[in-house]
């Protein structure tokens, strides 16, 4: 454990808190500091980024189905994500025999879109701080009251809120509860799929690449808004027409330079930036690489099938991805943690803050030994639910689970039911029960293996021999009506869910046999009786100290501008197009280019494989007004941007508001940013618009796209 020394180099700190002030940060777009930002080379105004009086680019930034962002590039409403956040619904469009995921995408008219029911996008029409209002006779309250009484407040308020039934408003805690803001939002639900490129291309680099630099990805897929015909939100029909934007972004394919002023724009999912150093330290040394651990396992088993077996590929590629993703996260997080001194850093703010307030010590002690209380628990907390989100039959068994619980409580009404089985059905369609009865094999072996004897039900130690395992479970996926390879009322679930749903009672009995279902139950029962609640309940107090904590360190600290963590809304990002020197000796450009597509090129291979006809036009030089100063196209680029997950999509903008790049990831040696920003690491990861624009014209022959666009040249 580090040593909690106070004693602060002053100097030094001071220094380095005024270089990630400069360009850290995920500003709430009312709230930018715009001297800052034309300092850094901006020529718009804030009221460009964000006017409720007149269009502005917020009106050409939206969520992307609840989880990513996207921009309108044309008065037709084109959207542009990434592909890696369009994955799923191109996925949906794809079969053995028609696989768009290998093959790309790209209809050759508006009639040619295909529909994806349930995707939607949000605007943010206004935001507003309300914090008076929410936190209106709270003062002398504490838990639960106080949450009952912020909670019937902002029903109060939102009653108030005059909107059009298209609309919703959604009000947010900033700054762990010091502050609320509301954000109204409108919703459009018929987004159909315009274009993808092969996987190839959007994908190139898979799993190696992810969070890497140099990258060479092109990752972007686009969509188009519908609307009725009166331009306002509609759900799915034939007879709605593309939606026309207030606002949407012109393209530029002017050449990037170092030090260029950019700056993105969308929806950052989560950070927490304001931890005290026990926080972090314990993330970076227990939860962190227990999460590893369990994907680590995952993974491999997952990677061994489908590099075999193309439906299984096809099947399993967008939850791989998904859980690949974070994997590789956590790995570069912990590192950069390292690397940037994280915990030392936290350890030396909070001498500076207690040197000038004395109470903010006080704080910190509870804190401390808070963190340590729980740390046994929060560690089994991270292998318990890691396992249960990787092991796929494990996690069928919890959705039984609270089925069972629910008819049982009287809950399960026939809407209900209707919804379980339609969440069923889509949750089998991807679902292999033989492959996740490896998994989940395995899976067992690592929780037998590395959780403490007291977080562990009686007799569970026959699970510590995998190969044991991989047999026992097998066995018991093959008895289970759970997996769909045992009938139920005479049906699979997974081949007739009506029939096999059609007794409720014997259903309910059946299950309750379940050896599936009864592994389940054994280990829900044991982590519920030995863990939660004791997690649980430490967490509920560290979450009321960080509040105190995030409230002193705002008053404490004047000199400092606070922004608060990303939490799914609106913010602003900014900073400079630059490389980076992550290791001793080692430097990385800021721009990639398509001849390094071809360098990574392996005939074959699922990771670095190129189309035939990218080759072609890249040894034909046939590259159009898309090349730059160096004759080749830009690929890929980086900056300074402080982005996490929720930005992928976002749009990142020029000094002038143009469109140069598709936020994608960040570099892996900068990934510990959501807990530390450090600007001498990290670095946002974008797509090139010449690369875009390139694949779009020359790749795919989809000119017709090119001109609904407004190209700055």
């Amino acid at each position: 454990m580090i040593k909690r020394n106070i004693l602060i180099a002053s100097a030094f700190f001071s220094f380095s808190l005024g270089i990630a002030q400069q360009y850290g940060g995920m500003w709430i777009p009312t709230e930018l500091n715009e001297k800052e930002m034309k300092d850094l080379g901006m020529k718009i105004s804030a009221k460009d980024i964000f006017n409720v009086q007149k269009p502005s680019i917020k009106d050409a930034v939206v969520q992307f189905n609840g989880g990513c962002t996207a921009e309108i590039i044309s008065p037709k409403g084109l959207l542009l994500t990434n592909h890696h956040c369009g994955y799923g619904q191109i996925q949906s469009h794809s079969t053995v025999e028609n696989d768009l995921l290998s093959n790309g995408f790209w209809a050759k008219s508006t009639e040619g879109e295909l529909p994806n029911p349930g995707v939607t996008v949000d605007f943010i029409v206004d935001i507003k701080e309300v914090t008076q209002q929410i936190l209106e006779g709270t003062d002398k309250l504490t838990e639960p009251e106080l949450s009952k009484k912020i909670a019937n407040n902002i029903e109060v308020y939102k009653n108030s809120q005059k909107i059009e039934s298209y609309q919703s408003i959604s009000v947010k805690s900033m700054y762990y509860g010091n502050k609320y803001y509301a954000y109204t939002i409108e919703t459009y639900k018929d987004i159909r799929l315009v274009g993808a490129p092969p996987q190839s291309i959007g994908k190139f680099g898979s799993d190696t690449d992810n969070w890497v630099w140099p990258r060479h990805t092109g990752d972007f897929s686009m969509f188009r808004i519908y609307a009725g015909k009166d331009n306002k939100p509609a759900e799915y029909s034939k007879d709605n027409v593309p939606y026309v934007p207030k606002h949407f972004l012109p393209v530029s394919i002017k050449d990037k330079n170092e030090n260029d002023f950019t700056f993105v724009f969308g929806f950052p999912g989560r950070t927490t930036e304001y931890l005290p150093a026990i926080a972090v330290e314990k993330i970076m040394k227990e939860i962190d690489p227990a999460r590893i651990a369990v994907r680590d396992v995952a993974l491999k088993t997952l990677d061994e099938k489908m590099r075999t077996d193309d439906a299984t590929r096809i099947k399993y590629a967008s939850k791989y991805a998904s859980v690949a993703n974070y994997w590789k996260k956590w790995i570069g997080e912990v590192e950069g943690l390292k690397k940037s001194n994280a915990v030392e850093k936290k350890v030396m703010y909070e001498g500076s803050l207690v040197s000038k307030n004395h109470e903010v010590k006080s704080t910190l002690d509870q804190l401390n030994k808070l963190y340590n209380d729980q740390a046994p628990y929060a560690l089994n907390n991270a292998y318990y639910t890691e396992v249960l989100r990787n092991a796929e039959t494990l996690m069928l068994a919890n959705l039984y689970y609270n089925y069972v619980t629910s008819v049982e409580a009287g809950r399960m009404d026939e809407k209900a039911t209707t919804s379980f089985k339609n969440r069923l059905t889509s949750f089998y369609k991807d679902y292999s029960a033989e492959l996740d009865a490896k998994v989940t094999a395995k899976l067992l072996a690592l929780y037998a293996n590395k959780t403490a004897p007291q977080f562990l039900p009686a007799g569970f130690d026959k699970y510590k021999n995998e190969a044991q395992n991989i047999q026992s479970i097998e066995e018991a996926s093959k008895n289970s009506i759970i997996t769909g390879r045992a009938d139920v009322n005479g049906a699979s679930v997974t081949k007739d869910i009506e029939k096999a749903f059609s007794n409720q009672d014997k259903l309910i009995k059946t299950l309750k046999k379940d050896p599936v279902y009864q592994l389940y139950v054994t280990l829900r029962e044991t982590y519920m009786k030995t863990t939660d609640p004791q997690f649980t309940s430490l967490q509920a107090k560290i979450d009321e100290l960080q509040k105190k904590f995030m409230a002193q360190q705002m008053e404490t600290d004047k000199d400092r501008k606070f922004f608060p963590d990303a939490n799914s809304t609106l913010r602003v990002t900014y900073g400079k197009v630059k490389g980076s020197t992550p290791k001793d000796a080692v430097s990385y450009n800021y721009q990639t280019h398509l001849a390094g597509v071809l360098e990574k090129y392996i005939p074959g291979d699922y990771e670095f494989d190129v189309p035939r006809k990218l080759i072609d036009l890249y040894n034909k030089k046939d590259f159009g007004i898309y090349k730059d100063k160096t004759g080749d196209v830009p690929v890929g680029f980086t900056a300074t941007n402080h982005t996490t997950g929720g930005n992928s999509g976002s749009p990142a903008l020029d000094a002038n508001g143009n469109l140069v790049g598709l936020n994608f990831d960040r570099q892996w040696e900068g990934t510990m940013s959501d807990i530390n920003y450090d600007p001498r690491f990290s670095r946002n990861i974008m797509v090139d618009t010449k690369y875009i624009l390139f694949i779009i014209d020359k790749f795919a022959d989809s000119k017709w796209l090119i001109d609904e666009m407004k190209i700055v040249k």
